[in-house]
């Protein structure tokens, strides 16, 4: 056995093996990176999350429903009870009408009933732009041609949130939808769901996880 040992660790050093040594240490990598992900919706019940505002939000098989009337003006929000700083989220979603968002590093506060970073969810329009509610407004807002290179109508739709620092990044389908370095913003809160006020809204959401531990449950 002493010879082959010898023969092996001669190709190694001489650079013949270490391509697939490198390969093998990059999928360990990346199957670590990915196990940090967990489930932030336990699939079957609302425990973990509260609800605020107008509208209504129910478990449906494994998705949540949320559905709002276009003659309540008020706002609604499902939000996490757990506080977070920095965190990746993922998501899937389908939108069939009026607009949503997935909100993150929120307060509960201002008219709308929260304070903080949208990332835009609608049926037809401005998909994975970011929005400060209560704040500065639109601060990425995507072209139409952008959107329809990312967005599927009356699919389900995958979006990830990853917001570290003062970096913020958002995805749809893969796609990189916004990038914003911003020392203004908010460093920590609550993660949301969004039913928009005086619109007829049904919205559906499912496989919600995250990477990152919350600061406060």
């Amino acid at each position: 056995m002493v010879p082959t040992l010898k023969k092996a660790g001669a190709a190694l050093l001489s650079g013949r093996m270490l391509p697939k040594v490198l390969l093998a240490l990059a999928v360990l990598a990346s199957t670590a990176h990915a196990q940090q992900f967990k489930p932030l919706w336990d699939g079957k019940t609302l425990t973990g999350w509260h609800i605020i505002g107008k509208g209504e939000w129910k478990v449906e098989g494994d998705t949540i429903e949320g559905r709002h009337s276009r003659t309540e003006p008020g706002f609604g929000h499902l939000v996490t009870d757990a506080v977070y700083g920095d965190f990746t989220v993922r998501l899937k979603y389908k939108t069939v009408s009026g607009n949503s968002g997935l909100y993150f590093r929120i307060d509960e506060t201002g008219f709308s009933g929260v304070s903080g970073f949208q990332a835009e969810i609608d049926p037809l329009n401005d998909v994975g732009g970011l929005y400060e509610t209560n704040g500065r407004s639109w601060l990425i807002k995507p072209a139409p041609e952008q959107v329809k290179s990312w967005f599927k109508p009356e699919e389900w739709n995958e979006m990830t949130v990853s917001a570290k620092g003062t970096k913020v990044t958002v995805t749809v389908n893969g796609k990189v939808s916004a990038v914003l370095d911003d020392e203004k913003g908010r460093r920590q809160g609550r993660i949301a769901l969004q039913l928009h006020g005086g619109q007829e809204g049904l919205v559906y959401f499912k496989e919600i996880e995250i990477e990152g531990e919350p600061l406060v449950q």
